[in-house]
């Protein structure tokens, strides 16, 4: 029995109960395919899997998204051959390991020319913007949006992607370094969440009028002034419970506030399809190799030490992506 080292979690609660262990290396079994890991993606949907916002059968393992060398393939597999670098971002859970087994028709090829690291750090985070960007609520050029959390692995991204759609991006962030790092990724307009009051900002842009779409992945602290931000007919996209989960949400106030809309969209709704999986991580390539997107890695950590890596994200002291490396 061959064994390899993983990150394992047999309780919920805080980064302390990630244990670095050694566990039987998995098989790929029909339609699968074995990676051993160059570089593993943190998210923040790594720590809800963690505290038990959402929950998992126990003992588990942890992360989406990591990209790799294929070192087997099961019976079936054509999508890809032992030597291949491939990149994934659905799951299935078990990414921070040295190694993992992946459905074939749920991980895609890195292209020439993008790094196993630029992978990891952009597929998860990349995809979302897009179909945030592009499906979820289509920017058009002219259209003025707002983007919580600018500075953040998600946020940077779709600053950069929204800009090169031709939109005006009024950006959020948390403190002046953060602030700045926005501007920098090109928004327009930069509001502090923390000492400023959003909704109040954002009419003062926007003329009294709003903003048509305003993404949110912060939660709970941003509920508000997202809401308050948004024009007659406007669409509240929550996709993230950086600060705690958002609130339910009264119709009514919906109704009154202009006939607002509101969804809860997750990626893999989005990319449920291999068919839909593949245009949609084809255009996050695109954009990357043509310069549009930039994808920053602000920390790696060793794949050991993934605890530290939970804490840095969830003080909200990280910059860009971070990466886990075996």
């Amino acid at each position: 029995m061959s064994t390899m080292r993983a990150i394992r979690f047999s309780k919920t609660g805080g980064p302390e109960v990630l244990e670095w262990t050694e566990v039987e290396t998995p098989s790929p079994g029909a339609g699968q395919v074995l990676v051993r890991h160059e570089a593993v993606g943190v998210n923040f949907i790594d720590t809800y899997h963690r505290s038990g916002l959402y929950p998992v059968k126990l003992p588990s393992g942890l992360g989406m998204e990591a990209a790799g060398v294929v070192e087997a393939v099961g019976a079936g597999v054509t999508r890809f051959a032992p030597g291949d670098r491939i990149v994934y971002a659905s799951g299935p859970i078990g990414a921070y390991a040295e190694l993992n087994v992946v459905p074939a028709e749920r991980a895609v090829k890195i292209p020439q020319g993008v790094t196993p690291d630029v992978a990891a750090a952009a597929l998860l985070k990349g995809m979302t913007a897009e179909f945030l960007l592009r499906r979820c609520y289509p920017v058009r050029a002219g259209e003025t949006i707002l983007v919580h959390a600018a500075a953040g692995g998600v946020g940077s991204i779709m600053v950069q992607w929204a800009k090169s759609l031709g939109a005006v991006v009024i950006a959020t962030a948390g403190g002046a370094e953060k602030g700045e790092r926005a501007r920098a990724l090109g928004a327009d307009h930069v509001i502090d969440y923390r000492t400023q009051d959003v909704a109040a900002e954002v009419r003062r842009l926007t003329d009294g009028k709003g903003v048509p779409v305003a993404y949110d992945s912060v939660g709970a602290s941003t509920f508000e002034g997202t809401l308050g931000s948004l024009a007659r007919r406007g669409l509240f996209v929550s996709y993230g419970n950086a600060s705690g989960p958002a609130p339910a949400v009264d119709p009514g106030r919906l109704s009154r506030l202009g006939s607002l809309y509101f969804t809860r969209p997750t990626l893999f709704d989005y990319a449920a399809t291999t068919e839909e999986l593949d245009a949609c991580a084809a255009a996050l390539f695109d954009v990357i190799a043509r310069e549009i997107v930039r994808i920053d890695i602000g920390q790696t950590f060793a794949l050991s030490n993934a605890r530290a890596a939970h804490e840095a994200l969830e003080s909200r002291a990280t910059i860009g992506a971070s990466l886990l490396i075996p």
